[in-house]
């Protein structure tokens, strides 16, 4: 038998990818998955059922529902933004659908896109499987952007890539960051990718401020979202693309070449997500304020660490002692039986990341385990 040899895009985007290729065994405490633990909400898990008990079992439009995509355009042409329409939107295998789309219909091989890190690491492996060039930028240290490194590279560049609300550092971009982005977007003629998957988890007094709420950016930006951390609808995949006409339709080439059309009853819950009450979504976003706070209580005050509170997300970026590797510090916390995220394998080396979605008394242990863990990893 011939011997196997991935291609080189994939032997790139395994070279460079630090995600952790193994789960946590059965019995450790998980703070490391970005999965909300709550219960899809009932009026959604309804429609899904009646939608298949009247017969949504068949193939769904190839960009999405109609019924659906208009909803999605109304949703996001709101109070005081530009309005849009049905064909601005492709209805998506979950939020990696649409960025994958996105970027493999978008960046051609050699071309450089800029993406501020620490961030999600999922951006940088599709741009290499594009066999484009990511353009890896570290933030401020108060972990915002830094807009002049941006302009700095950005002559040339074909995209820069934003998450806002940030995994991993929960921190919320400032509408006048966005506005600078916007200018010099406008002045290199970049696309700008705003991936918004936390959009609805944002703290108060932190305001939260969309790229699809700052003028002039319309024409240039390619919106992705996700139904799964908002709705906890996680194992649903569903999100969608929001772009011009012309970005959708190169987009939908590659999903439907790729993944066919989203299923059609799943379609049907999404709709009633989006449309029906918004209670539930406010109830686990005061439940995250409450183990927000439990973090800031168990973790704010390490000798050896620093912890700025989030603004959104269910995420903590806890940067360490520089005398461990951030890799070396997920295995030591492996010792103590939690499980978290190496900060390098979202760019962000002497940090780690740990997730709050879970419920306070698991949350409390892993806490309490990490404190120990730290102090004695500060220890000279």
């Amino acid at each position: 038998m011939t011997a196997f040899t991935p291609s080189d895009r994939v032997q790139r985007v395994l070279r460079h990818s630090l995600r952790p290729s193994t789960r946590p065994p059965a019995g450790m405490i998980s703070l490391a998955s970005g999965e909300p633990d709550f219960a899809t909400p009932e009026h959604i898990r309804r429609a899904h059922a009646d939608a298949i008990e009247a017969g949504a079992t068949h193939y769904a439009a190839w960009n999405g529902a109609p019924d659906l995509r208009e909803a999605l355009a109304a949703h996001a042409g709101g109070p005081g933004r530009p309005a849009r329409t049905a064909d601005q939107v492709l209805v998506t295998h979950g939020g990696s659908g649409a960025l994958a789309a996105a970027i493999l219909s978008c960046v051609d091989p050699g071309d450089r896109v800029v993406i501020p890190v620490p961030t999600y690491s999922l951006y940088a492996d599709l741009v290499r499987m594009a066999g484009g060039e990511p353009v890896l930028l570290p933030q401020q240290d108060d972990l915002h952007l830094d807009l002049d490194a941006v302009a700095a590279v950005a002559p040339g560049a074909r995209m820069v890539v934003v998450c806002n609300p940030c995994n991993p550092t929960g921190v919320v971009y400032s509408a006048e960051e966005l506005t600078r982005l916007r200018d010099i977007a406008e002045q290199h003629g970049l696309l700008v990718m705003a991936d918004e998957a936390y959009d609805q988890i944002v703290y108060d007094p932190r305001r939260f401020t969309s790229v699809l709420d700052i003028p002039g950016l319309a024409e240039r930006v390619l919106y992705v979202q996700t139904f799964s951390k908002t709705y906890a609808m996680t194992g649903w995949r569903v999100g969608y693309l929001l772009a011009p006409p012309e970005v959708v339709a190169a987009a939908a080439v590659v999903h439907t070449r790729m993944a066919g059309p989203l299923n059609t009853a799943v379609q049907h819950a999404a709709l009633a997500a989006l449309t029906g009450p918004q209670e539930p979504v406010r109830r686990m976003l005061d439940e995250y304020r409450g183990r927000r706070e439990l973090v800031m209580r168990l973790l704010g005050d390490v000798p050896g660490t620093r912890l700025r509170a989030p603004d959104g997300t269910f995420y903590a970026f806890v940067a360490h002692s520089p005398r461990l590797t951030s890799v070396q510090v997920a295995a030591a916390a492996r010792e103590r039986g939690v499980a978290v995220r190496p900060g390098s394998e979202f760019g962000g080396e002497g940090s780690v990341r740990l997730s709050f979605a879970t419920d306070r008394e698991t949350l409390t242990k892993g806490l309490l385990a990490l404190r120990d863990m730290f102090e004695d990893t500060a220890a000279p």
